[in-house]
This record gives C-alpha cells, structure tokens and sequence, in this order.
C-alpha cells in the first residue's frame, strides 16, 4: 500500500494561479519571474562557452571561477571572505539549496523555528526529514517579529531556526535591532540558522541588506542562501549558492553530491564572467525601487490597503475593504471576472491563514503594469 510522506500537500498554489492565468488570458502577477528579457551580454557568454566545449560535468562544489566571484562580492559588501574552495557551493537553485540543508541537519524530533507567512518550500523540507516545524506569526501589517516569542518557543530540541530577509511574501526586512535580538537568542547554544537571502540586492528606500555574512559570531552558525535567478532576472536557469563555514558545507555537500551532483556548466561559467562588473547586479536596488513605485502610484486609487514592499518584487494589498471572501476564492475570482492573477496570502501559512491580502509580483514591463492596474481600479 502506497504511503505518502507528504499526504496533505497538494500542488502548489503558484503553479495553479500560473495555469489559471494561462487559461484565461490573464496578467499574470502571481509567480515570481520578470516578463521582460536577460542581457543579451549574459545569454552571449552562455553561447560563448557552450561553443567553447564547457558541456560537461561542473565539480561537484560548481565553477571554481563563479565560486571565486562569489566569496569576492560578499567580502566586498559584508566584509567577510569565505573559503572559495570548502565554503562555497553552487546549487540547482535556491530551493534545492533550502531543501538539500535541511536533509543535511533535521533529524527526526528536531524542532525548527519558521516565520509565517513562509515561503512554501520550508516547510515540506522540515516534514519530509521528520522535524517539527514551530510557527511564529509575523505581526501584520509590517510583517513584524516579536522577539519575545521566539524566546518563548526555543527548547533544547531547536535545531534551526530559518530566517528569510528581504522576505517572501511580506516584502519586509530585517533591521540591525532584529539582528541584535537574534545574535542575543542564539548566543551560547547549539542552534543552526538558515538564512534566506535571495532578495539580497533588492532593498528599497536606502535601507541596507543585513546579511549573516556580517557578523562573525551568527557566520559561525549559519547557512546562508542565495540565487542568481532574482539577481540576473534568470529564475528559469535555476542556479542559486550557499555559503557556510567549512564544517557546516562538508555536511552540506555530503548530501548535495547524491542529490544533484552538480548544476549547469556552461551558465556558471557565464554567471562568473558576468558578474566580475559589479553593475551587472548593483543597480537591481534602484530599478526595482522604480517597478514598485510605479506599481504603487498606479493602483493608490484603487479600493487595496497597501504598505509599500521594502524589499523583493512582491507587494501585498489588502482587500479587507472589497470583500470578506476567503483570499483563495477572491484570488480566482480576479482571474475569471478582471483577468489578473496573484497569489493569495494563505498559501504562506500552514493553517491557511486568511487576512484578506494578496500578493502581486511587480518585476515586470511598465506596459504589463499599466495593464494590470486598469484591472485593479476596476475592483470594487
């Protein structure tokens, strides 16, 4: 007899807005993807060494090349320098990244600590290597954290505790005050962190990207997660990294070895070639700061309560004043009645929490845009 580890998960929400959107012709604001192309620069480079012959296995641990450009941008924004050869490696995207270092460290009974609403992935990956997820609420609207909780849930059995900043969906940030608590509840314990931070190079507003890899005492403890698909506008390329000291990364890459192996040869070397210019990444903060201005200028007539995102390309609007419909059957409603799709809030909480909010992805064209907002005013 056939028994699922994972008997009460269904297909995932973004997959089902996406395919409702197609089906219906509608504007598709609900997966996580620009609509608008990658530098022609960076698809020659991958032709440049595909032509060269580079179409074979990469190492293991990825492109010495790309794992050298890695440790040389974190060193420069955070000053901290990892090990390009034990501390760094590359990935078939951030989310086997998430998954491959839970598998590495959950055992069965360790309990780990998750922020909702959370990025849906997190949570599988806890469940299917026997942990126990232990929620803690994000305090809506800001998407705040209350340190004090996360002092109460914390028990010998805490192995990890996963953070995500700039975070999805909310589009909050962690402050250099959040840090400080964080540094304080770990401070003489055992307790791993795995940080989430592939929205690292869009923040907004002037604010500054607080990273793990700037401060010593939280590196020691820390998996630290990126992707070059937010960063170069390539989610479907799938290349993402980590980094971690050379402890953690050897239990790391025990498991990452009989589960992809290694990724992509020729877009890695690409990807290094590419980012040895630091404009090619350092100027996301600004152009996306213009996506979500513009959004918001469009749709602040609209009847959606807003905050404005301070990171990521997400940005929540609140629909309490619309309707009292349930955010799942709303969010469908918007694809079959006005043609625009999002994703609902729920869908980032494990009990389906619904605060009559959904999230749109705003990483696309202005004209995408335009059209979408038309939609938007249209709904009372």
């Amino acid at each position: 007899m056939l028994r699922s580890k994972l008997p009460d998960i269904k297909t995932s929400i973004f997959a089902v807005m996406t395919q409702m959107a197609n089906e219906n012709n509608a504007i598709n604001l609900s997966q996580g993807f620009p609509d608008f192309q990658v530098s022609k620069k960076l698809i020659d480079l991958v032709e440049k060494y595909m032509k060269k012959g580079f179409n074979q296995y990469a190492p293991m641990q990825g492109v010495f090349e790309l794992r050298e450009q890695i440790s040389k941008k974190t060193f420069e924004l955070y000053n901290h320098k990892y090990n390009p050869d034990t501390e760094i490696t590359i990935t078939a995207g951030a989310t086997q990244a998430i998954y491959t270092t839970i598998n590495a460290f959950i055992n069965e009974g360790d309990e780990v600590i998750l922020f909702e609403p959370a990025y849906d992935s997190y949570l599988p990956a806890i469940r299917i290597n026997g942990g126990q997820p232990v929620y803690v609420q994000l305090k809506a609207p800001e998407y705040k954290i209350d340190w004090n909780e996360i002092k109460r849930v914390i028990s010998i059995r805490t192995k990890m505790i996963i953070i995500n900043t700039p975070h999805n969906p909310s589009g909050a940030i962690f402050t250099e005050e959040d840090i400080m608590m964080l540094r304080k509840i770990v401070s003489g314990s055992k307790i791993l962190i795995l940080s989430d931070e592939v929205y690292e190079h869009i923040i907004f507003d002037g604010n500054k990207h607080q990273s793990l890899a700037k401060y010593p005492d939280l590196i020691k403890r820390s998996i630290i997660i990126s992707s070059f698909g937010k960063t170069l506008h390539t989610t479907g390329w799938k290349i993402g990294y980590c980094m971690a000291p050379e402890k953690i990364m050897n239990e790391f890459r025990k498991v990452h070895q009989f589960t992809v192996f290694s990724v992509n040869t020729p877009i890695q070397y690409a990807i290094s070639e590419y980012i040895e210019k630091e404009d090619e990444y350092m100027n996301l903060s600004s152009f996306y700061q213009e996506k979500r201005d513009y959004f918001i200028s469009l749709v602040s007539n609209s009847k959606f309560k807003l905050i404005p995102s301070k990171g990521t390309y997400f940005q929540i609007l609140d629909y309490s004043e619309i309707s009292d419909e349930k955010d799942v059957e709303f969010a469908k409603r918007l694809v079959l009645e006005f043609g625009i799709a999002s994703v609902p809030v729920s869908a980032f909480y494990h009990n389906h929490q619904d605060n009559k909010a959904l999230r749109f992805c705003f990483a696309k064209s202005n004209k995408t845009l335009d059209k979408a907002a038309e939609k938007l005013l249209k709904i009372s």
